[in-house]
């Protein structure tokens, strides 16, 4: 499974709007940071996390290709708010979107023009299928297990495929979810910054996930200006953890 980092910032992205902070003006391109989602490649299936407003500008150079199926944490903007710009992909087939129940719901209220019974021409078009977080489930062959977290009061979804996990937006992980996480090669997960924050692990605290849960290795993903610059944090933190950045790609 090759899996690309398309982007890992929080719902601000980095630089943020009129900060001169030394993050915000770093050289550095691994300091820059789009919303966060990842894409996955298992031979000639592609899976997409999340699909938030940069999608357009993430996609733009990768292959054209079908998109089989895109696994949506939550309904928050910053992550769903590129999904109108999978059109050009819906010449392939309709679109898979795979989520809760509540965020389904979401969707159908946000981009109404694609659920109505008389669409009108070039909307996308969505086959929406609810995840149950205590069930496995397929696309095509590839089996996924949904991850229910919570994002402060808000129950979430992360997803294992394989030995693969990602999740983000965590604040907390019920203690039923861990057996979930056994045994995983590599975990994606967030770490806002270094201060503590209502609804986001900080660095503390995902470093203490990843002691609870050890994977082999570890990226951390949804970081904003105040997580520091990514040079200077990256040495600080032990071999087998990483900050990701826009356009990593590893194989898992």
């Amino acid at each position: 499974m090759k899996i690309k980092f398309l982007g890992t910032g929080t719902s601000t992205g980095v630089p943020e709007i009129g900060c001169k902070c030394e993050v915000c003006i770093s050289e550095d391109l691994k300091d820059r940071r789009l919303r966060a989602s990842v894409l996955m490649c298992m031979g000639t299936m592609k899976i997409l996390i999340d699909c938030g407003p940069d999608f357009r500008q993430q996609i733009m150079n990768e292959e054209f290709s079908p998109i089989d199926g895109v696994l949506l944490t939550h309904e928050h903007y910053d992550h769903v708010g590129g999904l109108d710009d999978l059109r050009p992909f819906c010449k392939f087939d309709d679109i898979d979107i795979y989520s809760g129940s509540t965020t389904l719901n979401a969707l159908k209220l946000r981009i109404p023009y694609s659920f109505n019974d008389h669409k009108y021409p070039g909307v996308p078009i969505f086959r929406l299928h609810e995840v149950d977080p205590a069930k496995t489930f397929f696309i095509h062959e590839i089996e996924i297990t949904p991850i229910e977290v919570m994002h402060h009061k808000l129950p979430i979804l992360g997803y294992r495929i394989g030995d693969f996990a990602y999740l983000t937006d965590v604040k907390s992980i019920p203690e039923g979810e861990y057996t979930k996480l056994k045994g995983l090669d590599t975990l994606v997960i967030n770490a806002l910054r270094i201060e503590e924050h209502m609804s986001h692990l900080n660095l503390e605290q995902a470093l203490a996930e990843v002691e609870k849960i050890k994977p082999r290795k570890t990226y951390f993903i949804h970081m904003s200006h105040h997580i520091g610059l990514h040079e200077q944090v990256q040495k600080r933190l032990p071999e087998n953890i990483f900050l990701s950045y826009d356009g990593l790609e590893i194989e898992v």
